[in-house]
């Protein structure tokens, strides 16, 4: 008995683990929300942000987990577009450390900005925990559109990203 619950459980991690990387999100079409999030940590990110407010798809936008160190000018500089667009729309968050932070620098941010609508940028691989950490820190009230940055996951990234899922998935049933 124990030996068909083992082989059970392993079957149930295999067939999610194969669904998690191979169905990885995709980006989203060019709708309009109120704001966009761009949670750092990886390239294309804050370009797909950039681009989505440019186009008049967004009218502000947080890049949550900024370094202490960076300043709105550099930003502007490194991307090379205008300081006034990073002053007039653009907010940094500095609090956030990790994807469960995200979410909590997100929500207070959507709530200061009367946010209704928001885009979430981030990749592919990491779209899935970066969304349940704001499906948990977001009031249900608030439309979020999953807006992934393609890349090319290794499998060593896919197998730590889905443990993390997973597990955060886990303590978010018990509470933690």
């Amino acid at each position: 008995m124990i030996k068909r619950i083992f082989a059970f459980l392993l079957l149930i991690w295999l067939l999610g683990f194969a669904w998690f990387a191979l169905v990885l999100p995709q980006p989203a079409d060019m709708q309009k929300t109120d704001g966009v999030v761009v949670l750092t940590g990886g390239a294309g990110r804050i370009d797909r942000g950039l681009l989505v407010l440019e186009k008049g798809k967004a009218r502000r936008m947080l890049i949550s987990g900024v370094d202490l160190d960076v300043k709105r000018g550099e930003l502007a500089a490194q991307y090379k577009r205008p300081e006034k667009l990073f002053a007039c729309c653009i907010d940094l968050g500095f609090r956030a450390v990790d994807t469960r932070s995200n979410g909590l620098e997100t929500a207070r941010w959507a709530s200061r900005n009367k946010i209704k609508s928001l885009r979430l940028v981030t990749h592919d691989w990491h779209m899935r925990r970066a969304r349940l950490e704001l499906k948990l820190a977001l009031p249900t009230t608030i439309t979020v559109v999953e807006d992934a940055v393609r890349t090319k996951p290794t499998f060593p990234v896919l197998f730590t990203e889905y443990h993390k899922y997973w597990l955060r998935g886990l303590a978010a049933l018990v509470g933690i």
